[in-house]
């Protein structure tokens, strides 16, 4: 353990990047015992870790196109602000964590003016989708990646790019996540609610809740009264209950991360927008049936699309353990019948749990994902081989 200051340089552009560099920084202090400097931009996480954040980070969140072009200015601002800062610190080390339009950007810049300053990626770009290319251009400005899923390490390597090593994932050891899967152990399918989560932007949301609703419908005129939770953030209450305020079926509309996790151990089943909550509808054993539907500028851009599944569960077991239905062949009534074969003891539930036990298992390390992260932070940083003392 080395007891010399340490000034680290640290670009988080929104609230889970923050986390996860917040989780970095503590397990950094459990393995360092000089002083750490904070510089750069993040949220409260890293603020409260000691980071004076360069600005408010919520000017980063943009969703979709037309949010993007009209803040363009703004973002290279931003680009080329944070950058200078991180000039002038001159740190040990720079973190970029996730959010590679802005975090790349304002590394590449750094690297050209600090070319011997070591830069650790946090969060492999999803080069494994879309923009192959990507993962051999950032060995001009990475010097090391770290994946949260078990197989990005095989795909940076197999294209060339930057040396990555899985840490692990948040979700992994998320408090909540494992008290779901306790209380879901041994527990036998039915009479259990029906989640419908379609998503937290309200383009996802007025979307899929459609097709969320002519499900429901069908499941209710197929096997009689049941029940349906509809978890959401608390931004989109209000929007949420305006688009089901007509439906025959009333959903339980509840708000929070606490009445989200209640749900999902409530549940036997799940119809769920693509993303991040199906890897976590899959690591506390929720079956799970995944949907999508894109706009048209996103169909153009598909045939970019290298991957053989969007589902993150399917990618880390290798093989097709959740349903997946995506724009045209969205059906409420396909999504019904998964919830009806999810929902009893049924030869496709067998399946999907075994596919979830594989994914618990490939997605475990020896230490948490913030502290092993920081090891290879200062490995990077002493110029040594990650992972080895």
């Amino acid at each position: 353990m080395s007891d010399r200051p340490l000034k680290i340089a640290v670009v988080a552009g929104e609230v889970s990047g923050d986390l996860l560099g917040a989780d970095l920084v503590a397990g950094l202090r459990k393995i360092h015992s000089g002083p750490i400097e904070l510089v750069g931009v993040g949220g409260e996480g890293l603020q409260a870790e000691g980071l004076k954040s360069l600005f408010d980070f919520s000017e980063l969140s943009v969703m979709g196109i037309t949010q993007v072009l009209a803040k363009l200015p703004t973002l290279f601002s931003r680009i080329r602000q944070t950058a200078a800062a991180i000039i002038a610190a001159k740190p040990d080390i720079l973190l970029i964590i996730d959010s590679p339009d802005f975090t790349h950007r304002v590394a590449k810049r750094v690297r050209t003016a600090l070319p011997d300053l070591p830069v650790v990626n946090y969060v492999c770009p999803s080069v494994w989708a879309w923009k192959e290319y990507r993962a051999q251009r950032m060995l001009a400005y990475v010097d090391h990646v770290l994946a949260v899923l078990p197989f990005e390490p095989a795909v940076m390597q197999r294209l060339n790019g930057p040396a990555t090593t899985y840490v692990g994932h948040r979700l992994v050891a998320d408090a909540a996540l494992l008290e779901t899967r306790r209380l879901r152990a041994g527990r036998q399918p039915g009479a259990g609610a029906i989640l419908l989560l379609p998503g937290s932007r309200s383009s996802e949301i007025k979307k899929l809740l459609p097709y969320f609703e002519a499900a429901a419908n069908d499941l209710v005129a197929r096997n009689g009264p049941m029940r349906f939770i509809l978890p959401t953030v608390a931004h989109r209450e209000a929007f949420v209950r305006e688009v089901t305020a007509g439906w025959a079926v009333k959903p339980e509309i509840v708000v929070g991360a606490e009445a989200k996790w209640k749900a999902f151990a409530e549940a036997d089943a799940a119809m769920a927008a693509s993303g991040t909550v199906i890897l976590e509808l899959a690591l506390a054993n929720v079956p799970v049936v995944s949907a999508y539907k894109v706009d048209w500028i996103m169909r153009m851009l598909t045939s970019g699309i290298k991957t053989w599944t969007g589902a993150l569960p399917n990618l880390i077991a290798d093989y097709a353990v959740v349903p997946e239905y995506l724009n045209d062949i969205v059906r409420g009534a396909s999504l019904a019948r998964w919830m009806e074969r999810l929902s009893a003891d049924t030869y496709q539930l067998k399946a999907m749990k075994e596919g979830y036990e594989l994914i618990w298992q490939r997605m475990q390390t020896e230490s948490p994902p913030g502290e092993h992260a920081a090891k290879i932070l200062l490995d990077v940083l002493a110029n040594k081989k990650p992972g080895h003392s």
